[in-house]
Formats: C-alpha cells, sequence, structure tokens
C-alpha cells in the first residue's frame, strides 16, 4: 500500500478545497477501477459476494472532544466504520470521506490524514472518493466491504438457549469519559490505558471474518452493551439473561490494579465498574451469540485473532434482560445506553 500523503505545505497554511484533497487524501487506485478525482468511484464487486455498506457521522463536541488529536481522530473516524463491517463479517474494501472543516489547516490535515490512512492500508480499505466544505469540524464516512452471498452476520439470527459473548474488554472508553467530563480521577496509567480505548478503538474484523458459520447473531458496542445486546433481542425476538460477575471483569483498568482490591474499591468501585459495562459506549467491541455447540469454535476464533471471547449469558425466550448477580439472584436493572436524541 503506498503511504500517506506527507505535505511541506507551511503547517500554519490555509488550503483550497482541491488543494486539500490533493496534498492528503488523493492516492492511486489499488481495487477501485477508479478512485478520487471524478464525479463518481468505481469498485468492481466479485461474483458471489454482497456488498455491505455502513454510515458513521462523527460530529465535534458529540463525538469528540474539540483538543483531541487528529492523528487518533483520523483512526477512530474510520475505526468505528470498520467496527459495523467486523459485525457484519465482512472484508473492508474501500470508503468515502465526506469532511467539513472549519479552516483548512495543514497542521490539522496532515496527522488527521496519516492516522486514517494508517488504519485504511492495516484493512486494505482504500479511499475512493467523498466531499468537502466549510463547517463545523464533523467526519463522514461511508465504508464498503464484502461478504460471500448469505453468510452475513446479522443481528436477527439469536436463538433461545445460546450464548451471549464479548470480545475484548468493556467500560474503558467510558471510564476515560467520566475523567474528561471531571466526575472521576485515575491515577495517570489507568487513565491513560482508559483514554487509549476511548480515542483509538481497534475494529475487531478479524474477529468478524472469524464468526461467519460460528456465531447465530452479532453487533458491535457502540451505544453500551445493553443497548447494542437489546437491538438483537428485538431483531430475534428474544429476551437474555446476564451474568453481572462476569460481566464486571470486562473492565481492562481492573487488571491495572493487581491485587490492590481496595485500591480500584476506592477510586472506581464494583457498581462503577460493572455501570461503564453495562451502558457504556465507544468500546467497538462485538457482542455475539452462539449456540452451545460452537463454544469450542469460538474459543478458536478468538485464538485465531489474539482476542479474547467472553461468554456473560444465555439467550432466553421471555423478552428483556434480566441480571443475575455471583450467586444467582436477579439485581435491577436500571441501566441505559447512550441515545442521542434522549432528553
Amino acid at each position: 500500500m503506498p503511504a500517506p500523503a506527507v505535505s511541506a505545505t507551511p503547517p500554519d497554511a490555509q488550503l483550497g478545497e482541491f488543494e486539500l484533497i490533493r496534498k492528503f487524501f488523493t492516492r492511486a487506485p489499488v481495487r477501485a477501477a477508479l478512485g478520487v478525482g471524478d464525479d463518481c468511484a468505481l469498485l468492481g464487486q466479485r461474483a458471489g459476494t454482497q456488498l455491505a455498506i455502513s454510515s458513521d457521522m462523527l460530529v465535534e463536541g458529540r463525538h469528540f472532544f474539540p483538543n483531541v488529536d487528529p492523528r487518533a481522530l483520523g483512526h477512530k473516524a474510520l475505526a468505528v466504520n470498520l467496527s459495523d463491517l467486523a459485525a457484519c463479517g465482512a472484508q473492508p474494501l474501500a470508503f468515502t470521506l465526506a469532511l467539513a472543516l472549519p479552516q483548512a489547516r495543514a497542521a490539522w490535515l496532515e496527522p488527521f490524514s496519516q492516522g486514517l490512512l494508517a488504519l485504511a492500508d492495516l484493512h486494505g480499505c482504500e479511499l475512493i472518493g467523498g466531499d468537502t466544505t466549510a463547517g463545523p469540524l464533523n467526519i463522514c464516512i461511508t465504508v464498503l466491504g464484502e461478504v460471500p452471498t448469505g453468510q452475513a452476520l446479522l443481528r436477527s439470527g439469536a436463538q433461545v438457549g445460546d450464548d451471549i459473548y464479548v470480545s475484548g474488554t468493556l467500560g474503558d472508553a467510558y471510564l476515560a469519559l467520566q475523567v474528561r467530563l471531571g466526575h472521576l480521577t485515575l491515577p495517570e496509567p489507568v487513565f491513560a490505558a482508559a483514554r487509549q480505548r476511548m480515542e483509538q478503538p481497534t475494529a475487531r474484523v478479524a474477529l468478524g471474518l472469524a464468526l461467519r458459520g460460528v456465531a447465530s447473531a452479532c453487533a458491535d458496542i457502540s451505544d453500551g452493551l445493553l443497548g447494542d445486546l437489546g437491538h438483537i433481542l428485538e431483531r430475534s425476538g428474544v429476551g437474555a439473561c446476564i451474568h453481572t460477575g462476569a460481566a464486571q471483569e470486562l473492565l481492562a483498568a481492573r487488571g491495572l490494579y493487581g491485587d490492590n482490591h481496595a485500591a480500584f474499591e476506592a477510586q472506581i468501585g464494583s457498581a462503577r465498574a460493572l455501570q461503564c459495562v453495562l451502558s457504556g459506549g465507544d468500546d467497538y467491541e462485538l457482542v455475539f451469540t452462539a449456540a452451545p455447540a460452537q463454544r469450542a469454535a469460538v474459543q478458536v476464533a478468538g485464538h485465531s485473532c489474539a482476542v479474547a471471547a467472553t461468554r456473560i449469558g444465555q439467550i432466553e425466550a421471555t423478552p428483556g434482560v434480566r441480571l443475575l448477580d455471583a450467586n444467582g439472584t436477579q439485581v435491577p436493572n436500571h441501566y441505559t445506553s447512550f441515545d442521542h436524541f434522549a432528553a
């Protein structure tokens, strides 16, 4: 893959629309028949495959802080879209970028494009077009992937008796957000690790591919575990039971305290840890279901991608989500996930 564009433009220079596209976002087509520069890009499709298409928008002040590192922002802008492909079991192909900028400054555009294109190269996902305009900082990416016909992972396939799994760890991005909002104070190493999870998430593309034919349903976790699991439950017409003890262990920050449980409880606490895991967003892990007969296959899939797949519950016939503690006692479910238009 070609390296991200590097500009000799002075960092404080104000660029024109087509100059910034040429300097930072124009590359030779790799898979596309025609890339950036025409009214439309041209992308061929292999026989026996379906296109998977998803769009996500990141708005300054809503999805990221104004002073975020532009390199990290470029990474995240694409990662959240790749996460949708992962949840569908789709191989990334290409993406478009629509970018509104308050100012077209090389000092911001260069690291932003480098973070964006480095992740694109890692997944063989080429930038094939888009749009730029002046306005409040807004990043909208549409990503395209491919999946063999009939093999896409959907939200609608969960069956009663299926296990519920989560990839990786959950809740640390939300923990970092609480620190940034001034609601919590953490030791610097703990905050740094949590902030990394918030600003530079890992899209589980390889795991999504490995789960084709193994998982019965899948979604990515952008708005919180219970909210995104809820989409699976709704589309599948089922309910779920979640074991809170297993869920609490998903918070990676817990491991940074080692055996110092007193410090963990004093600074974070089990109740907040559970809230972060169940309600926090911005993790971009996968929540998926699979039949008990697939337990070995799930572990093989996770091992092949070097990512843990933790079983946290089961699919039930009764609608809704039951939370059970370590003793099997049902506990109140007062957790809510993120909603852009909630009061």
